[in-house]
């Protein structure tokens, strides 16, 4: 699984403390000039990880397909069956109507005219 460039930069960082202590531990104990086993160590495997941002930096500039190619690519339709002709159905006979709608008002006034029925209608008596 490949690292995130965002974790790249932190680990160049930690790389550098690290670096730095082992800088440090080197000078306060008096050794020689010459870098440590540590510290050869630590600067090779900063360069790694700085060559390793740069090319993902270069990778991200790099021009990516849209989804719109993707689609185009992968997916490739196929022509529908042209729907046949009906022949002796009533349905070329007969046009449609439009259904009659129904103003709120007269939703209201059929509504309450319905509960005021319910209402007055005698209730069965229970079983």
């Amino acid at each position: 699984m490949p690292i995130r460039t965002a974790s790249m930069s932190r680990k160049i960082s930690a790389n550098g403390q690290a670096l730095h202590r082992a800088m440090m531990s080197r000078m306060q104990a008096g050794a020689a000039d010459s870098p440590s086993e540590a510290e050869t160590a630590l600067v090779e495997e900063r360069r790694l990880l700085k060559e390793e941002r740069e090319k993902r930096k270069e990778q991200a500039l790099q021009p990516r397909p849209t989804a719109l190619d993707r689609l185009v690519r992968t997916h490739h339709p196929q022509a529908k069956d042209k729907p046949k002709a009906k022949g002796d159905s009533h349905h070329t006979t007969e046009t449609k109507k439009p259904k009659l709608r129904k103003t709120r008002a007269e939703k209201h006034a059929e509504k309450a005219a319905a509960l005021d029925a319910a209402r007055r209608s005698p209730k069965k008596p229970a079983k």
